[in-house]
């Protein structure tokens, strides 16, 4: 309540005079919160609070500089010190929400090919030097998180000697794989929950991570999400669509199909790793027990993908050691 004064507060000096309604919007994973401010003609803000002690804006308003060539949200005011952001609102319906209320094939497929439209629009102004390097350090990072909270904190199970093996003969495997893709700007959380329905092209939130790195991670973060599971057939005609749509445009996608859709499938397989340990964390650090309940989609993406591809044959074992048998997975395509 106290940061939620401070705010209030804050807001009223920016606008002296104006009376304006302030109600909750949204909350992250992370430490920011969301507010939506009504102003007397019906107009609306978004209030960012990001507790100055754990989170720091200034990636955010980096990356918003870098990424303008989206829909992303105007910044109208800054308190770096506090952590208040005041922003653009960009709508209140998400991609998310929109499939809940349609969930015809129709409508499914058309929001994912505009957000691919609106991928590749990002990865055409992709330039060197100006985010952080998605390197082999922070991958390994990431997927390190899936030993230490899913399998030691979750499962307590922590990997004996055979299993490390196992998980050291396959990590460095799919990371050569990962990072011998072409780089471009990569979102890092690409997902339906942060896109918006908005005029003219989807609205973009929550890029404050974003990094220099493989091609096809935003769009393993698109089709293999968190927490909604698209038809097979559908994910694999939307990839086919994006390298279509990004070889006419010039990006440097693999020549061929077979190959672009192993690169996305490794991929996968690293964010899987890193997404399931980050959800088992948010419990087990953070008290947030709502992501618990997807960790299984993700073991799922593992378990059909690494069971795909002799090369993940050991992180297969692995992960049918930790997780039990898989008689509910379909493998479907086979490269």
């Amino acid at each position: 309540m106290q940061r939620l004064a401070q705010l209030k507060k804050w807001l009223s000096d920016q606008h002296p005079g104006i009376d304006l309604q302030v109600e909750f919007a949204a909350a992250d994973a992370d430490f920011r919160r969301y507010f939506r401010a009504t102003f007397p003609d019906g107009s609306t803000r978004i209030l960012m609070d990001a507790q100055p002690d754990k989170m720091d804006t200034a990636p955010y308003v980096h990356a918003r500089e870098v990424l303008s060539m989206l829909n992303v949200p105007e910044i109208y005011a800054h308190d770096r010190e506090q952590g208040f952001m005041e922003l653009q609102d960009l709508g209140r319906v998400t991609y998310m929400a929109a499939l809940q209320q349609d969930q015809s094939a129709e409508t499914v497929r058309l929001l994912l090919l505009e957000a691919v439209d609106n991928l590749i629009d990002m990865q055409l102004g992709s330039r060197s030097g100006v985010l952080p390097e998605y390197d082999r350090a922070l991958l390994q990072r990431e997927v390190d998180l899936f030993p230490d909270w899913f399998a030691g904190k979750q499962l307590q199970k922590p990997f004996n000697y055979a299993q490390r093996k196992l998980w050291d003969e396959s990590v460095p495997r799919v990371l050569d794989r990962v990072l011998a893709q072409p780089r471009v700007f990569v979102h890092r959380d690409y997902i339906v929950r942060n896109l918006m329905l908005s005029e003219g092209r989807p609205g973009v939130l929550d890029f404050q991570d974003a990094v220099y790195g493989p091609i096809t991670y935003d769009l393993v973060s698109l089709l293999r999400d968190a927490f909604v599971e698209f038809d097979e057939e559908l994910v694999l005609d939307i990839v086919v669509r994006y390298w279509e749509k990004a070889r006419k445009a010039g990006l440097p996608v693999a020549a061929n199909i077979d190959d672009f859709y192993r690169d996305f499938e490794w991929m996968g397989v690293q964010r899987h790793l890193k997404v399931a340990g980050i959800f088992c964390r948010l419990w087990h650090r953070d008290g947030k027990e709502r992501y618990l309940a997807e960790v299984p989609r993700f073991l799922k993406y593992l378990k059909k993908t690494t069971r795909r591809y002799q090369e993940l044959a050991p992180l297969y074992q692995l992960l049918r050691e930790l997780d039990g048998g898989d008689e509910d997975v379909q493998t479907g395509y086979t490269f």
